[in-house]
């Protein structure tokens, strides 16, 4: 793994590290917090100060060293978190996410100046208030306490055993600070070293490095980490100062001591060591190895504080604590196994169909084989699955910046963000969730003079939800704003030629004018909207996605905006049947039942229009083959079969030839290979080798609704 790589795996941990943040901010406004809530956004912005150390990020670490000297004031109680102080401490946040996009994108750092006021007049205790925006200029050090100078920062392991060379041996600092990473410190390109740099920017100095855990060069292992260090600290730097630099080390050894203090406490994050005893090479052979790795060994100081161990080595492995192991994959090599489990799920489809046809389908090991790439199949599918947190978190900043542009006061209220779904869902609902959210506000939400004189609290809601439903998640943004005015949007249509002046139209169809493209309400174009491209990236994302977007509005009490997406994109389970010669597959998340009617359960209406008695309400049954054209289908109902489907438009029945069998399928796109068709989600390959068209149930119902309320109004006006 080269630097690249690796500075890559840290911008990622940058990203995972501002959403926890995001989220322990939520805490905070709402009053939920506690220690631990400021402490971890204390370890993040930690965090992300030493891997830009590391990369030579020097803006970013510069920011978030003043960043992070305000939140060690308040974490260990130095100064109360009042509302001014969170109000900091958030906006500080945002501009440490635009400096992480700024070191990734190597730009231009954001003009940070007048933040770095704000930062040093919080931690002073002073007035906390907005400082006029100024041009980049070198930052200040919000030094704390003052302590003495601080050595420069090591460079590399060189200067580091040169350092310890020069250190002082009489003249002791007040703190002696002993620290032995685990032994699994440089898995995943770790780096122990950051910490010792972080040692002597408070003003450490090196005096002692333990080789004696150091196996013989024959058995060294390069990414085992076998040395300890000792450090000398100056006495007007706090304990808790020391120690908040190892918060991240997970494992090891830690000892903090004053100078002179017999007794030596030992701090780790695994169960204690076992008793010290002062130890000498096991062998001749090892002293020769510990020599020929350092050339001049007098330099430094033998240790003599060590567990007791015949193998020291293994007994290090032996002591580390177990953690949740990980591992960062590209996401090429994951859609690519995705892809083959996908063609493996086919051609057991195939073997099985092959099989059958020799009357060989009844065997165990076929059956074995089935539930084996079941398996496998929803075990890939859950490596790409990812919460909703993930795009939920961005939106908290959309707010504030949403607040200040139209001067709303805004609450914002999330509920399902760890439902999960599939990664590429979650990358490509970020646009239209963007749009949806700025909608909400800027049109949605009255101004708190509007909401006070409509009786309404001053602050502004706005709910974001996910939930699973049916085999789909359903993204919901609602909030208890003015609704949608039915009559400015007939207006602004009839205006921009979208409709004629004449038309009728039901309530559903004047909110569905909102997505057509140009159209817009706001009275002046600002950079929060006004140009009419919003509502149709949102509308046409989604349908993208396959998934429809829905919306429910009630004057003066808000609006409701849902989104309705599959799960994944790749395989589902459905009802394979045959329209004349023509195979198709129906989603069984929609299926409610299937069957055959008798004579007189249908009544016909006509001589194309019938309906079906669903447990007591007559449901108009709809042809497949009149739909998609197909001539040489059944067409007496009581000779075909009924599939009753419900979807959020409501039950239909589908009338078609026969039910064939019911399997996964795996779904291929049809706009990748030919073009996107209304009424059809997608493709699949059947164990016979023939190509079934999938169903959008959803498109074909609204249509159908659609066409009704069409004829109903031409009969009105007949």
């Amino acid at each position: 793994m080269n630097l690249d790589e690796i500075q890559q795996i840290f911008f990622q941990e940058c990203d995972e590290g501002l959403a926890a943040i995001e989220t322990s901010f939520a805490a905070v406004r709402d009053g939920t917090h506690d220690s631990e809530t400021i402490n971890s956004i204390f370890r993040c912005v930690h965090s992300i100060k030493g891997g830009a150390g590391a990369f030579g990020h020097d803006r970013l670490q510069a920011y978030t060293h003043q960043y992070e000297t305000l939140l060690d004031l308040i974490r260990n109680g130095t100064l109360g978190l009042s509302p001014d102080l969170v109000g900091t401490i958030i906006a500080a946040f945002d501009v440490l996410a635009d400096h992480v996009v700024a070191a990734r994108d190597s730009s231009e750092p954001p003009a940070d100046a007048a933040m770095l006021n704000r930062l040093g007049a919080a931690c002073n205790g002073g007035v906390v208030a907005e400082a006029p925006a100024a041009a980049p200029a070198p930052m200040p050090e919000i030094v704390v306490d003052a302590p003495p100078p601080a050595a420069a920062p090591l460079d590399d392991f060189d200067d580091l055993m040169g350092m310890l060379e020069e250190a002082p041996s009489t003249d002791l600092p007040a703190w002696r600070v002993t620290v032995r990473p685990p032994a699994s410190a440089l898995a995943n390109g770790g780096e122990p070293l950051l910490l010792l740099r972080e040692l002597t920017l408070i003003g450490g100095a090196p005096v002692e490095v333990d080789l004696s855990e150091l196996p013989p060069l024959a058995q060294l292992e390069p990414d085992l980490c076998c040395l300890a260090w000792t450090f000398e600290v100056p006495a007007a730097v706090e304990e808790a100062d020391i120690r908040a630099i190892f918060d991240f080390m997970d494992g090891g050894e830690l000892s903090i001591r004053r100078a002179g203090n017999a007794e030596l406490p030992v701090t780790a994050t695994e169960p204690a060591p076992e008793p010290f005893r002062a130890i000498q090479p096991a062998s001749e052979s090892d002293a020769t190895s510990v020599a020929a790795i350092e050339a001049e060994p007098a330099h430094v100081a033998v240790p003599t504080l060590v567990p007791v161990a015949s193998d020291p080595v293994a007994t290090r492995r032996a002591a580390t604590p177990a953690a949740a192991q990980t591992i960062r994959v590209d996401l090429d090599k994951l859609d690519r196994l995705v892809n083959l489990v996908g063609e493996l799920v086919i051609t057991q489809a195939m073997l099985a169909q092959r099989l059958s046809e020799h009357s060989l389908s009844g065997i165990p090991e076929l059956t074995d084989l089935d539930h084996l790439t079941r398996e496998l199949q929803e075990s890939t599918m859950a490596i790409r699955a990812q919460p909703m947190k993930t795009v939920f978190s961005r939106v908290p900043r959309i707010i504030r910046e949403l607040e200040v542009g139209t001067g709303k006061r805004v609450r914002l209220e999330v509920d399902g963000e760890m439902t999960e779904v599939d990664k590429t869902v979650v990358e490509r609902i970020g646009e239209p969730l963007t749009h949806l959210i700025r909608n909400a506000v800027d049109h949605g939400l009255e101004t708190p003079a509007e909401r006070a004189a409509a009786g309404k609290p001053e602050e502004g809601v706005v709910r974001l939800s996910a939930a699973h439903q049916s085999g789909r998640i359903v993204i919901t943004v609602a909030d208890d704003g003015r609704g949608i005015d039915r009559q400015r949007v007939r207006a602004k249509a009839i205006e921009r030629g979208i409709i004629m002046p004449d038309a009728t139209l039901s309530d559903e169809d004047i909110d569905n004018l909102i997505f057509a493209p140009g159209f817009s309400t706001a009275a002046t174009v600002s950079n929060i909207s006004g140009r009419g491209v919003g509502m149709d990236v949102v509308r046409k994302n989604v349908q993208a996605l396959g998934g429809r977007i829905g919306i429910q509005s009630v004057n003066g009490r808000g609006s409701s905006f849902s989104l309705s997406l599959p799960l994944t994109l790749a395989v589902l389970d459905g009802m394979i049947v045959t329209v004349g010669e023509q195979n198709f597959v129906i989603p069984l998340s929609h299926i409610v039942e299937s069957l055959r009617p008798g004579e007189g359960e249908v009544k016909r209406m006509g001589d194309n229009a019938a309906l079906f008695d669903v447990r007591g309400s007559y449901v108009p049954v709809h042809r497949i083959a009149d739909h998609l054209g197909i001539t040489d289908a059944a067409m007496d109902p009581t000779q075909a079969v009924l599939i009753v489907v419900e979807s959020d438009g409501g039950q239909a029945v589908l009338m078609v030839d026969n039910i064939q069998d019911q399997r996964q399928v795996v779904v291929k796109s049809l706009e990748a290979n030919y073009q996107a068709i209304r009424g059809l989600a997608g493709a699949t390959i059947l164990g016979d080798g023939r190509v079934a068209l999938i169903l959008d149930v959803d498109a074909l119902i609204s249509r159908w609704r659609r066409d009704a309320r069409v004829m109903a109004v031409q009969d009105l006006a007949a």
